[in-house]
């Protein structure tokens, strides 16, 4: 099938305005944080006791203003955090635009290779953010997520980029179609429980008077905001991961003759489901909550982030196709 060069070029321009559109939403997401300010917050007063005791923990409320000037300084960062929104839902349309006109410029669905593979895994992301941030109060902490999604869509677009062109004959299959969109949904949904899990440990550590973080973890939203938040999208995402396992298996044996041949990226895509899995069950049965449910979420976000980028780019396997 020939290639319509003219909706191939648009789709380029529409990503690289996208990628921009992302940076300035971002800015401004990082301006709202950065003037968004706790009203109180607890400090360590390392204070001498009479006999060596341990240090005290006291509150240390900020310094009362006047009522206007509060008003101007929470409307200040409010203007942010709406322009930054409304930015990133422009990205958003830009965005899915960039992929239409990438798949109707090829005749099928655009993720046939890594550039178009990476460009619908930061979609989800973003796209699910912005459904995120209505739900609950994590606006401010857009610039956090947003930064992966452009180093990722600026690699996509530079070092990942392929000329808009057919699929390979192997990737010729309506398995493209279920199996591969299962698998960058999922991935695009595990970014944002990856990020607030991150986040929540460093807010946490505030919490527990660690003053190490205290001038950026004041600004996060509320620990356990951040727990729940990664909790639920790791419940939607999981059961798409599982059902894009077990697509790949069936393609597996349609196209390969077997099930599972523990090819390096089937090894770690089962390593990380196992992961997510004891994430998940851990929670649900033992109780975790707090960091060491974090600490698994992130060691499960950083085998798929190894499993996208060094067993596509690096390794040689059956699936080394998926650089092309």
């Amino acid at each position: 099938m020939m290639v319509n060069e003219t909706l191939a070029r648009f789709s380029d321009w529409t990503y690289t305005t996208t990628v921009l559109v992302y940076v300035l939403a971002m800015i401004f997401a990082v301006m709202e944080q950065a003037n968004t300010r706790e009203r109180a917050k607890k400090v360590v007063a390392r204070q001498l006791a009479t006999v060596g005791g341990p240090p005290a923990i006291t509150e240390e409320v900020a310094p009362a203003r006047p009522t206007g000037g509060r008003r101007v300084e929470r409307n200040r960062a409010d203007r942010f955090g709406r322009m930054g929104a409304a930015l990133l839902t422009l990205g958003v349309v830009l965005h899915f635009s960039s992929l239409v006109l990438r798949g109707f410029a090829t005749g099928r669905v655009p993720w046939g290779n890594m550039y178009e593979y990476m460009a619908t895994v930061c979609f989800v992301a973003v796209a699910t953010w912005l459904v995120m941030i209505r739900k609950f109060p994590v606006r401010r902490v857009t610039g956090f997520v947003l930064l992966p999604i452009v180093i990722l869509m600026f690699l996509a677009g530079t070092v990942l980029y392929t000329n808009a062109a057919p699929v390979q004959p192997a990737l010729q299959s309506y398995w493209l179609v279920i199996h591969v969109s299962a698998a960058a949904g999922a991935s695009g949904l595990f970014l944002v429980p990856g990020v607030a899990s991150i986040l929540y440990l460093v807010r946490s550590r505030y919490d527990g008077d660690d003053t190490k973080f205290v001038k950026l973890a004041s600004r996060l939203p509320e620990a356990d905001v951040l727990d729940r938040l990664a909790y639920r999208m790791t419940i939607i995402a999981f059961p798409i991961f599982t059902f894009g396992v077990i697509c790949g298996g069936i393609w597996a044996e349609a196209a390969w003759g077997r099930f599972w041949g523990w090819d390096p990226k089937e090894t770690v895509a089962f390593v990380a489901w196992v992961i997510y899995a004891a994430y998940l069950h851990s929670r649900a049965t033992a109780g975790w909550r707090g960091s060491k449910a974090a600490w698994i979420n992130i060691v499960g976000f950083a085998a798929t982030v190894f499993n996208l980028f060094f067993i596509n780019l690096v390794t040689a396997g059956l699936h080394s196709y998926a650089n092309g």
